[in-house]
């Protein structure tokens, strides 16, 4: 049981590879890009490169320190990533819970790598986990010349702005770090990312990957009949864990899917003339646990991107193209312009913001819709406020 061979990236790996005999490789790294594309495994992989005795075009994935970088037991390659708080234990025996919590996870993992990027949990990277990660970094390297840190998704070191402990915490680790201590920060949205965690990082770009990559990895390796990897992957827009989402699960559509049917309930409710269509569709979401609502904002502005793209003529660039017919009804019936759905992403960004805040869900995707209908219907919006 280990992790699944790291697909694609080719240029950031042989890049990474010429670094490391050169010995140019920097201490701080952040690889960054969209969600699902590879970072955490191109990471990992990395890691394996770091403390490899064999290496040579890449990790020799033979030798006893690449072998136990796969299968996740290396004692000084270390993988950090966001958790669910656990609940019902006190704060001083916090640390200790999540360190047991990210065991548990990496046995997870062990078991299948391959999986979706999205979680409808909310995790975070806690203080307790950066406390553990100092107290591991204090240590002296078992087998390596130093030790390894891999922390996915670093963007969610701080769950609130109001509360930047952990990541205040992991930058006085990086101005002062052990001589040989590496670490590699990975992050979809790193400018949530604390400036002078930043400055203290060397960016590497992690693209999306071909379509076709996606297409295949999906049939080879997780076993997806051709015509749903092909739907997947268009989808995925070159994440597989983006295209892992959208896989039917027991039966029922894929978490992603869900959540893009419901991104376009509020893109189509935006555009009714009815005003009581928003308070339908909010009345549809839970009371509370606002930051799931995130990833639903993305896919509602993919939805306006897409009627603006054929509203302009642009049909191919479309990126829901099972969805053309129905977006192009919805198009005719409205006669908006490619300059009213763009006026709309305003209003994705101010709920996006509120969502951060923890919002009450149904509040906010009532005021999305609301919004959305001033934006891309100002008459309708007019003339159905209330004096």
């Amino acid at each position: 049981m280990s992790l699944h061979p790291l697909v694609g990236h080719e240029a950031a790996r042989a890049a990474l590879v010429r670094a490391h005999e050169n010995g140019t490789l920097p201490a701080a790294l952040l690889l960054h890009g969209a969600r699902g594309v590879g970072k955490q495994r191109l990471a990992l992989w990395l890691a394996q490169l770091v403390v490899c005795q064999d290496s040579g075009n890449g990790p020799c994935d033979s030798c006893g320190p690449c072998r136990m970088t796969r299968s996740l037991e290396h004692p000084d390659v270390h993988w950090y990533f966001p958790l669910l708080r656990p609940k019902g234990v006190a704060r001083e025996r916090l640390a200790d819970a999540l360190e047991r919590a990210r065991y548990d996870a990496l046995a997870e993992v062990r078991e299948e790598s391959l999986r979706p990027s999205w979680s409808d949990e909310v995790r975070a990277i806690y203080l307790g986990v950066i406390k553990n990660l100092r107290s591991a970094a204090s240590k002296r390297p078992t087998m390596a010349d130093g030790p390894v840190f891999v922390i996915g998704q670093a963007e969610l070191l701080v769950p609130q702005e109001a509360s930047p402990e952990a990541a205040n915490a992991l930058l006085k680790l990086l101005e002062e770090p052990p001589s040989s201590a590496r670490f590699i920060l990975t992050s979809s949205e790193p400018g949530m990312l604390l400036p002078t965690i930043r400055s203290r990082t060397v960016p590497l770009h992690v693209p999306p990957l071909p379509e076709a990559t996606v297409l295949e990895l999906l049939m080879e390796r997780a076993g997806v009949d051709p015509k749903t990897a092909a739907w997947a992957a268009r989808l995925g827009h070159g994440s597989p864990g983006r295209a892992l989402g959208f896989l039917p699960d027991g039966g029922d559509m894929g978490p992603l899917e869900a959540i893009r049917r419901r991104a376009l309930e509020i893109v189509s409710a935006g555009l009714s003339e009815e005003p009581s269509k928003a308070y339908e569709v909010a009345i549809g979401f839970p009371p509370a646990g606002a930051r799931a609502l995130l990833e639903l904002f993305s896919f509602v502005e993919e939805w306006l991107r897409d009627l603006a793209a054929l509203a302009s003529g642009a049909d191919d660039s479309v990126l829901n193209q099972d969805a053309t017919a129905r977006l192009r009804r919805d198009l005719d019936s409205s006669g908006l312009s490619a300059v009213s759905f763009a006026r709309g992403f305003e209003a994705v960004e101010r709920a996006r913001e509120l969502a951060r805040g923890n919002v009450n869900p149904q509040l906010v995707v009532s005021g999305l819709i609301r919004n959305l209908r001033r934006a891309l219907r100002p008459s309708a919006a007019l003339a159905g406020a209330r004096p």
